[in-house]
């Protein structure tokens, strides 16, 4: 078994490599990105150099070690079943990171869709450390596991919660995020929020897909502040999202906004589809915020006071998904 101090080395040395972006790791990256469209090399590497600065600095498993007050070995580890998903690269990274932290073993089963990034800085640990291969394995069925994480559609999870429902668990669903407005915002916190909007092209939970805004709101800023992801229509799975939005809007005669590469409609979903971003308008900005925070479909809420412009997609270690303390149902096992 590995105890703490050495499992903490070991992350600090990842997060060193991920940082050093060699040969070997820019080659897995530009796979990665070949594999699936939605993963371009831009977040890619935003995706990594946030994993190597937020959950793998020594400071900050440290801090997470004490917390928690993480045993050195663990006197009964468990073994953790991890469904993860693949929406945008390595989300799944910190589930794993919260099961090889607490001492437990980890059975992986990666998403088709994110495959390669992750099972390789799996495989550059078991090249440092033998005994890694006996704390992290990956697998399709996670048959015999104490317990699980699993993260998928509101769909998919009631399939977890049938075949999981025995066990300790954590399941997730389907989840996104709103920024509420009041007008102030200076060019520099829109083109923050533009971030929140639109990057990892709007596919993560974290992503603001929904605008809640003062009456007489102006618009130009906003889209103008947009304007760094025109480069958008340039990829060929979002200019067909795209079109085909823009489509049923013309035809349905609805209005609509637009910079030339996202939509702006008003709904009153939280949800918007790829390509386009909803927007709805308050009396009442305390109201507003009071159902945002008990609707259990909201990841996080950003704005003044709130999550800051441009941070949505930059979760620390204690940021966890759907608001559930990874670490405190895993030190409980």
């Amino acid at each position: 078994m590995l105890n703490l101090q050495h499992r903490i080395d070991l992350l600090v040395e990842l997060g060193k490599y991920i940082k050093a972006d060699g040969p070997e790791w820019q080659g897995i990256k530009q796979k990665a990105s070949l594999t699936n469209a939605w993963f371009t090399n831009e977040f890619v590497d935003i995706s990594a150099t946030n994993i190597a600065n937020n959950f793998l600095s020594r400071v900050k498993l440290d801090e997470v070690a004490s917390k928690y007050e993480l045993p050195n070995l663990q006197k009964s580890p468990k073994t953790v079943g991890i469904v993860m998903a693949g929406n945008i690269p390595m989300v799944g990274f910190h589930d794993w990171l919260c099961v090889f932290m607490s001492g437990h073993s980890a059975m992986i089963k990666l998403s088709s869709k994110d495959n390669i990034l992750l099972e390789h800085l799996i495989k550059k640990l078991y090249e440092w450390e033998d005994k890694v291969k006996q704390n992290t394995i990956f697998g399709e069925l996670l048959k015999g596991c104490d317990a699980y994480l699993a993260t998928g559609s509101d769909n998919t999870s009631r399939y977890f919660d049938y075949y999981f429902s025995k066990y300790p668990h954590i399941i997730r669903r389907n989840r996104t995020s709103a920024a509420i407005l009041d007008g102030s915002e200076t060019i520099e916190e829109l083109n923050l929020l533009s971030d929140d909007i639109n990057m990892y092209f709007g596919l993560g939970c974290r992503n603001v897909t929904k605008l809640y805004l003062p009456h007489n709101y102006d618009f130009i800023p906003l889209l103008g502040a947009m304007n760094k992801y025109l480069y958008f229509f340039e990829h060929n799975k979002y200019k067909n999202n795209y079109d085909y939005q823009l489509a049923i809007q013309l035809l349905n005669n609805k209005y609509y906004m637009t910079n030339g590469s996202i939509l702006l409609v008003e709904a009153s979903s939280l949800y918007s589809p790829i390509s386009q971003l909803h927007y709805e308008h308050y009396e009442n900005r305390e109201l507003v915020l009071e159902n945002l925070k008990s609707n259990p479909s909201v990841q996080c809420l950003v704005g003044h006071r709130l999550t800051p412009f441009g941070t949505a997609q930059c979760p620390g270690w204690e940021d966890y998904a759907d608001d559930v303390n990874t670490m405190a149902f895993l030190v409980t096992l």
